[in-house]
Parts: C-alpha cells; sequence; structure tokens
C-alpha cells in the first residue's frame, strides 16, 4: 500500500492587519518554531524524516511572498528540497487581495476559497503560485492542493490546463471541498478528474462510529496504526495523510506540543519498520503511479484507539 505523508505549508499573520509589523514574528513560528526545547516546526518533520529514511511531499503556500516578497519563499522551498524532500504547490487565496499589483481586476475583497473564484481567476492564481515558486527554486512542480481543500469542478479544468498531473484537494469530511462534485466524482479512492489524477484525503471510522480524516493533529497514534492496518488489510492502494508545518506546536505559541511531536515520531517509526507492508512515496518518487479501481473500503479504528484520542486530548488542556 502506497503511503503518502503530506504537509501543509503556510503563514498566517493573525489576522490581515499589520502585516508587516507582524510577519517576522509569525514568519519564525510557522516555518521554524524555535523553543528552548529546540525547533519543533519545519525543521523537526524533516530531521525525523531524514532519522527513518521516509520521503514526504510538502504543498507550499506561495501568494504570501506576492506581499513580502520571494526570500522567505525561497527560504521554505530550501529547507524542504535541501532535506531531499518534494515541494508541490498550495494555494491560500485569502492572499489576493494583499497582493501587488494585483493579479486580477477583481481582487480587491477577500474571498477565502478558491471555490469562490471563476475559472479565469483561479488560472491566474495556479500561475501566479507556480510562477513564485519557481523563483523561489522549486523543482518540477506536479501536483496540488487547494487551500482548505476548497476545490471545485473549475479547479480541475484550471490544472488540466496548466499541465498539473495530481490533486489531493478532496475530503469528504470537509464541508467546503468539492461541493458541485459531491455525488458526481469519487471522494474516497483514486480516479481521474478531466486530466488531473486525484488521490483525495483518507477518512476511517473512529470507534465512535464518526468519519476521522487521517490526520496528525486529529488522530492518536493508536488510530492511525489501526486505520493503516485496516486499509491493508482490504487491499487499499493509497493512504493519504495530512500535516501542517505548525501542527507539532501548541497553538498560538512556539513550545512543542508533545503529544502530536509523539504521534509523528511514533509514525514515521511504525512506517519504517513495515517497508515491506507500507511503501511511503511522493509525486515524484520514481517509478510513482496512481493505481485506479477496486471497491472501496471500511477503513476502521477501534474504540480503544479513539478512547486514547480522548484521554489526549483532555490530557493535552490540562498540560
Amino acid at each position: 500500500m502506497k503511503v503518502h505523508l503530506s504537509f501543509d505549508v503556510e503563514i498566517w499573520c493573525d489576522g490581515w492587519d499589520d502585516l508587516d509589523r507582524k510577519f517576522p514574528a509569525q514568519f519564525e513560528r510557522y516555518v521554524y518554531g524555535r523553543s528552548a526545547a529546540g525547533d519543533f516546526a519545519l525543521p523537526h518533520a524533516l530531521k525525523v524524516l531524514r532519522q527513518y529514511d521516509l520521503p514526504a511531499v510538502f504543498f507550499v503556500e506561495p501568494l504570501f511572498a506576492g506581499r513580502f516578497g520571494v526570500e522567505p519563499l525561497r527560504e521554505i522551498v530550501g529547507l524542504i528540497q535541501d532535506a531531499g524532500q518534494e515541494v508541490q504547490l498550495h494555494l491560500h487565496p485569502e492572499w489576493s487581495d494583499e497582493i501587488q499589483p494585483r493579479p486580477f481586476e477583481a481582487a480587491h475583497t477577500k474571498r477565502q476559497h478558491l471555490s469562490y473564484y471563476t475559472l479565469n481567476e483561479q488560472l491566474c492564481l495556479l500561475k501566479l503560485g507556480l510562477a513564485l515558486l519557481d523563483e523561489a527554486g522549486a523543482q518540477a512542480i506536479n501536483a496540488f492542493r487547494a487551500g482548505s481543500f476548497a476545490c471545485n469542478a473549475d479547479t480541475y479544468q484550471a490544472l488540466s490546463q496548466l499541465g498539473l498531473r495530481y490533486d489531493s484537494s478532496l475530503n469528504p469530511c470537509h464541508p467546503d471541498s468539492g461541493l458541485d462534485l459531491r455525488g458526481v466524482e469519487d471522494f474516497h479512492r483514486p480516479s481521474q478528474i478531466q486530466a488531473v489524477e486525484s488521490l483525495p484525503m483518507t477518512v476511517f471510522t473512529d470507534g465512535f462510529g464518526k468519519p476521522r480524516p487521517a490526520q496528525m493533529g486529529a488522530c492518536s497514534f493508536a488510530e492511525m496504526r489501526a486505520a493503516l492496518a485496516s486499509a491493508h488489510e482490504q487491499g487499499v492502494a493509497h493512504f493519504m495523510i495530512l500535516s501542517h508545518n505548525f501542527e507539532t506546536l501548541v497553538p498560538g505559541s512556539t513550545k512543542p506540543d508533545r503529544f502530536v511531536v509523539s504521534r509523528f515520531e511514533q509514525l514515521c517509526a511504525h512506517l519504517a519498520d513495515r517497508s515491506d507492508r507500507y511503501e511511503v512515496c511522493g509525486f515524484k518518487t520514481p517509478g510513482f503511479g496512481v493505481q485506479f479501481g477496486g471497491r472501496r473500503a471500511d477503513i476502521r479504528a477501534p474504540m480503544l484507539a479513539s478512547a486514547r484520542r480522548h484521554l489526549e486530548q483532555i490530557a493535552r488542556r490540562l498540560i
């Protein structure tokens, strides 16, 4: 079973006021997460991946560079590629009205999701994102993920026109993902949408009967381990895992969230120890190809694993 460790790499400034003053400190937090215990944002993820010799996919959001210049983006791309990992394209179009000159005439108000933009506007933002990543030194972009998974049919038309081969924007758990594609496209298995090969986020049923995305900050390690085993037993071809550059940090601080740090380290050790069962790969891994078809799996985690998550959440709040 092909397992994809994916990261959405983003910079936010705690609101849209006073951006120029806030950006330097927020860049340091989101990219490096420096604390007395060490760096626990991107450097930690890259270190653990290197330790276990695992590849990952880093979907990097570049539009902030339209406001603050390409040098911070080049720093992010350099960190990732110097560690031997792949950079791909991620877009949060909320940045579009912060860019001067405007990327298109109507970019003068804040619109959160890519699906709120016309086909031509999406094409413009995708081209701008690719150009910024290229200027920052990113190599051979061939995959995309929409911010907040908020793609629509126009997104796939735009990706097809631009020749981006892979997409990972469909998430059946996210209310803004592919609203005009529901009931039309497959949100659970790899599929072809126009000229794009779609690999949706993996979702499993937790021990309490609720759907849960395979996201580092949202699952206990026990749940992730059980979901991987359940998917493998049912012959699932691809298992997509999500994290973020800041997910190992306590919200609003640079302190490491020891629970999420431990989950990620345990997951990487588990995948490395079971390389006969799980092939961890990216979109640029030599020989990579999407496997289509097969029945929809009923991926599950047991109640004890989900109960562990609830106990961890209680402990995190107390600590």
